[in-house]
């Protein structure tokens, strides 16, 4: 992998505006805003569309954010909002940090679409390995109740299968742009080492989750550290974004085709034997986006040397 003069992905803030103050106050930004505003303001045009609809507005609010029960609509409203933090992370970085959104995609910066392609690729590889792996081991629903049979093809199944098939992604990339993006420059910019650009991330990403079992918190623990180290070492969220996206269609896809959306959204329960199903599709896909890699050349530092100004040059679409 290229090297370069430049600022690794993780120290990208090093090169924005200056005071160690920066990433404290941005990572209070952000969890304010989706504690705060961004569920309040997504709500707005759900709540318009509810009216035309000539449905109740408070009944159906309430209905959209009754996650124990949860329809296509309330899933939709829980994907946007999450996506919507791509659009915050953009917003936080160039007002406080004077950095341009694709500085959050990759080093280059811009999403590398012919490396996200790949990375894609290669995640399908990992779940092949996951499923052999599985077949091997005792069951693991990972808190999600199967019942063993095929569910029947209903009106609602076909709802749920176009939120997830078309704003599943986003909502995963949503999640990558604020815990390996945002967050891993911020944390990599304030120690300015490495591992705490991975750890602290992955942490908060776990805890991000709510009320969970140990074995579900330490599945989504291990997966932000492996997501991490990919950032890090790649030089962008393209690996990251392949493998969350990835995992989330075959969750969803599993509870539509054996289970109930409620137990995916909620996992409660979990059993340890899910952990070596789960690290071998993240260690797999690390060790072979790695290699994939370094074969390519990808660069993974920027190329304004670190030092030298603030990395607000031409921007790439992102």
């Amino acid at each position: 992998m290229s090297s370069g003069t430049g600022l690794p992905y993780h120290l990208i803030h090093r090169g924005g505006r200056p005071g160690w103050w920066r990433p404290l106050i941005g990572v209070l930004a952000l969890i304010a805003s989706f504690v705060v505003f961004v569920p309040l303001l997504v709500q707005v045009p759900f709540a318009v569309g509810l009216s035309l609809a000539g449905r109740d507005v408070v009944d159906g609010l309430d209905e959209l954010l009754d996650f124990d029960d949860p329809t296509p609509l309330g899933l939709a409203y829980l994907n946007i909002s999450i996506a919507c933090a791509i659009l915050v992370t953009w917003l936080i970085n160039r007002v406080l940090h004077g950095l341009r959104p694709g500085w959050l995609a990759s080093v280059m910066p811009r999403i590398r679409w012919g490396w996200l392609l790949t990375c894609f690729g290669i995640s399908v590889v990992a779940l092949f390995a996951t499923l052999v792996v599985s077949a091997l081991l005792p069951q693991q629903s990972e808190g999600t109740e199967l019942n063993g049979t095929l569910n029947d093809f209903t009106e609602t199944t076909r709802n749920f299968l176009l939120v997830v098939l078309i704003l599943t992604p986003l909502q995963a990339a949503g999640e990558e742009y604020a815990f390996r993006g945002y967050l891993t420059q911020a944390f990599g910019g304030l120690f300015g080492r490495e591992w705490a650009a991975v750890l602290f991330p992955a942490i908060l990403f776990a805890v991000a989750h709510g009320s969970q079992s140990a074995p579900i918190f330490f599945d989504r623990f291990a997966f932000g550290v492996v997501a991490g180290v990919l950032v890090v070492r790649t030089g962008g969220l393209e690996a990251g974004i392949a493998m969350h996206v990835l995992n989330n269609w075959l969750a969803f896809g599993i509870a539509l085709a054996f289970g109930d959306m409620a137990s995916s959204l909620n996992p409660t329960g979990g059993t340890w034997w899910s952990i070596p199903v789960t690290l071998t599709q993240s260690l797999g896909f690390l060790f072979l986006v790695l290699l994939a890699a370094r074969r390519r050349g990808l660069r993974t530092t920027t190329t304004t040397p670190a030092g030298q100004g603030v990395l607000v040059g031409p921007s790439h679409a992102v």
